[in-house]
Formats: C-alpha cells, structure tokens, sequence
C-alpha cells in the first residue's frame, strides 16, 4: 500500500495518503475537498559506502523530473 503525495485544488493544501485502491477518490484532510491532484514525489538512492556520492547520481535524472 504505497503513500502518496497529494495537493487539494480547492485549498491547497498538500498532505500525504495511504491509498489502498488507486481509483479511489481522495479526499483533503484540511477542507474535505475531494477535487485533489496527486504529486510527484522525489526519488532517493543508497550508495555504497554509507555516505551520499552525489558524483554516481549526476545525470541520472534523479530528483531532475527525469532530465
């Protein structure tokens, strides 16, 4: 069941939703809107080494909208 990330286009506020069906419509915890649009979440990746190494990440689109 992922967590998705969500904007209400009534309000705008973004919050995040366990979906268990995704045809389901989601509905805004601030205003009780159900006119939302989910969002892009960024991507994240783990590097050998324990320490980021931004070097292996550049240019693989990551975190770029996947330019």
């Amino acid at each position: 069941m992922p967590i998705y990330e969500y904007v209400c286009k009534q309000c705008g506020n973004e919050f995040e939703e366990l979906v268990f069906n995704a045809e389901e419509a989601v509905t805004c915890p601030a205003c009780g809107a159900t006119d939302t649009e989910k969002l892009m979440s960024a991507c994240s990746a783990k590097v050998d080494g324990g320490g980021p190494n931004f070097e292996a990440l550049q240019g693989s689109g990551c975190g770029t909208g996947g330019g």
